[in-house]
């Protein structure tokens, strides 16, 4: 039997009205009636209009009314303009209060001076819509902000300014972070954009995770935090500003946490004036070339979301609420193009269940009883060996919440009284007693049909007639622009116009070499290697091993050899004390012998050749707008695809599929390179780069709906490896329900 009660409330949601359906069910086994709330929201385009923005040691306080708010990480440059209200929309329906992201140096400011804020970099639009749809903002301003995001967001010229060291206490590094902090702050204040003045904008973040670098710099560290506070705070937003894991922040700047699990690992406030909260609670983790998703569930989230706000916790950011993709080549070193895939929302956008609904669920339970959390009595006691209760209550017979906590993992259920009554708690579970007597949520009792991804294949390139193909060149030591008498590292000669660096040089060997074998040290991520413009083979590293060797015998001429070896970088680092100062590229490079007696090493005092970039890259043969005079002779495609063909470009059209579902590529036959949709590039795929258990760390490639045209769509792939170009497939992806969720285990994976 239900009851459905139904009743306009104002007010209840924090930005518009919300109509709340209250829905009377008795449950059977414990014989008392549960009032599940759930909110829908309601007055589509309710406008958000900011105020004064205070906090306190319990909460934030907007407008002289305290909040709870969840909040949710959505990038603006890892989705398009046109995926934003769709998103947004979202978020907002999955009861997040607040839309998080960070801001991108390297995308504004990509030269000194000269700034860029159209299209996907459109931050003013992105608030703007944030605002429209009745949510806050939370601006991380950073500006380093690493997020697996290539150099940590920096600007790659800032390696030249002389004499800087990046994050410290160092005149040229505070006075470029202060300039562009300001210019973000500016354009914020000249929008109206802070809640201060009527918009959404109600925290800011400085840096980024810093006390994990902190002590690399000595007495430069803590000198350098108390500057960027006081740096920040005198530009007079009119909101607070944050520091995430930053124990020192400095007054009124807030410490926050970050981390999967804050309501255990968080030290707290370090001021009884601050209030507790929580910057990014991951809901997955990134994902590396080379490894497996993560996955966490619906069910730990909700646990750890619900124990930070029994302990006092009053902001949660999930991070990522909606990863989305690397596009270009975004993406830090060995991190795959999609981005935390596992989020509520997946990289589409599509709704990821059940983790999306129950955490709205959650959201609308907390949201039921927010006003008793925030001025009620709080106390904490012991319900069993492992269960306890965190209660707040108001005084003079006003609001009861009880938080029942079973911290037990194993597989029965734990009975404890509370209050005269008896409650079963499953393992490793809160529940949520809004009036102290019944239970509206249980973290780990999941209400939501779970969903699983399908593709649909629309079109399959497997005409060779519809490819062409360029091949491009391999340069020799003389053909080669610069020279120098060692081994360049990689990033400092290509400024991070390319992920590609030619190593070059000839040499003149004798019949006494035998059995040559090319040993090379590489602190870059790939190696190919060329000799007398035959291939000789590859290797790569991986995430967890900085450095990686190649042994390859090759056959060498009597008189004059050239030896070419491409140098890759599948991203810049994103972290790490000292940045300006990592090396890349190769190390060491010489040819050993049968006899080891007549063996050669290049690697100092030796006059190298080098070369920036593919031919393909600097004629731009992805670009469809491309100059005729200097575009590439396209040839026909070989028939024969058995022997892999390095460096190769593959150009083919086709048509956008039907509909409205998003669309991926599936290059699961092709080995590593970048793809570009119209001149758009998809981004980086490494599908030839298994995991431990054989897998591709990913296989479909998102192109957005707005890359595409109806007809006659563009595609181009730079092929390091050598791949099969006839099996690459257009597909798009939708959901299915799954109609018996019980039978789904802890260790199922949806797609």
């Amino acid at each position: 039997m239900c009851i459905y009660l139904e009743s306009w409330a104002p007010n209840k949601n924090p930005f518009c009205r919300a109509k709340y359906i209250t829905k009377l069910t008795k449950t059977m086994a414990s014989c008392y009636w549960v009032a599940i709330l759930v909110i829908i929201i309601g007055e589509a385009g309710c406008f958000v209009e900011g105020g004064d923005v205070t906090y306190d040691g319990r909460s934030l306080i907007i407008d002289g009314q305290r909040k709870i708010l969840f909040s949710g990480s959505i990038h603006y440059p890892r989705s398009t303009p046109q995926m934003w209200p769709s998103l947004i929309a979202k978020a907002k329906e999955g009861g997040l209060h607040v839309i998080q992201t960070y801001v991108f140096w390297n995308l504004h400011e990509p030269q000194p001076g000269e700034y860029d804020f159209g299209g996907r970099y459109d931050l003013v639009k992105f608030i703007k819509e944030i605002q429209a749809q009745g949510l806050y903002a939370c601006l991380r301003i950073g500006p380093f902000i690493e997020s697996e995001w290539t150099y940590g967001g920096f600007p790659f010229w800032l390696h030249d300014v002389p004499n800087i060291v990046y994050r410290t206490d160092n005149e040229p590094f505070k006075f470029y972070m202060q300039n562009f902090t300001t210019k973000i702050v500016n354009l914020m204040k000249s929008e109206g954009l802070y809640a201060s003045q009527g918009g959404p904008i109600i925290l800011s973040q400085i840096e980024n995770e810093y006390q994990n670098i902190e002590k690399a710099f000595g007495e430069a560290g803590p000198s350098y935090v108390r500057w960027a506070a006081k740096m920040a705070v005198e530009l007079e937003t009119g909101v607070p500003w944050v520091m995430c894991k930053q124990t020192d922040a400095p007054d009124p700047v807030i410490n926050t946490c970050n981390g999967m699990r804050c309501g255990q690992t968080f030290t707290g406030p370090n001021s009884p004036n601050k209030p507790s909260m929580w910057t990014e609670n991951w809901t997955s983790f990134y994902q590396v070339y080379g490894g497996e998703p993560y996955i966490r569930s619906a069910e730990d989230i909700a646990f750890h979301v619900t124990l930070f706000i029994a302990k006092n916790g009053s902001y949660i950011n999930y991070y990522m609420y909606h990863g989305g993709t690397n596009f270009g080549r975004t993406a830090s070193a060995y991190i795959i193009t999609s981005y935390y895939d596992q989020a509520p929302l997946d990289e589409y956008g599509l709704t990821r269940q059940p983790k999306w609904g129950h955490l709205k669920e959650l959201h609308a339970a907390i949201n039921s009883c927010s006003e008793t959390l925030l001025q009620g009595n709080p106390s904490n006691f012991s319900l069993g060996q492992l269960q306890e209760a965190y209660v707040f209550e108001e005084e003079a017979g006003g609001g009861c919440v009880a938080f029942l906590i079973n911290n037990d993992g194993r597989d029965d259920n734990a009975t404890v009284q509370f209050r005269n009554m008896s409650f079963q708690l499953p393992p490793k579970s809160i529940s949520i007693l809004p009036d102290c007597i019944n239970v509206i949520f249980n973290t780990a009792k999941v209400n939501v049909e779970y969903n699983e991804r399908r593709t649909n294949v629309s079109e399959v390139f497997n005409e060779a007639e519809r490819w062409q193909q360029f091949k491009d060149l391999i340069p020799n030591f003389l053909d080669t622009p610069l020279k120098a008498d060692t081994l360049l590292e990689h990033m400092n000669t290509t400024k991070d116009k390319s992920d590609y660096l030619w190593y070059t040089f000839s040499f003149q060997t004798n019949s006494s070499c035998t059995e040559p074998v090319l040993h090379v040290e590489s602190l870059a991520h790939v190696a190919h290697a060329f000799v007398n413009n035959i291939y000789a083979g590859a290797a790569h590293g991986n995430h967890d091993v900085k450095k990686f060797t190649m042994d390859i015998p090759i056959g060498l001429n009597d008189g004059m050899n050239n030896i070419s070896i491409l140098s890759v970088m599948a991203g810049l680092p994103d972290s790490g004390a000292f940045l300006e100062k990592r090396f890349a590229g190769l190390a060491t490079v010489e040819i050993h012998c049968g006899d080891m007696e007549n063996s050669y090493n290049f690697t100092n005092n030796y006059t190298w050749g080098y070369e920036v970039g593919l031919l393909g890259e600097k004629l731009q043969i992805y670009n469809t707008e491309q100059n005729l005079e200097n575009a590439p002779e396209w040839t026909k495609i070989d028939q024969d695809l058995s022997s892999k063909q390095p460096l190769t470009w593959y150009k083919t059209a086709f048509d956008a599929p039907v509909g409205d579902d998003p669309v991926a590529l599936n290059l699961s036959s092709m080995g590593k390179g970048e793809a570009w949709v119209n001149g758009l590039s998809v981004g980086r795929y490494w599908v030839s780069f298994y995991t431990s258990e054989g897998n591709s760390s990913q296989t479909l490639y998102h192109v957005p709906r707005s890359f595409l045209k109806s007809t006659e769509n563009v595609l181009v792939l730079m092929e390091e490896f050598g791949g099969d170009p006839l099996q690459i497939s257009v597909e798009t992806i939708s959901l299915t329900n799954l109609c018996q969720p019980s039978f789904i285990s802890n260790h199922y994976i949806p797609s």
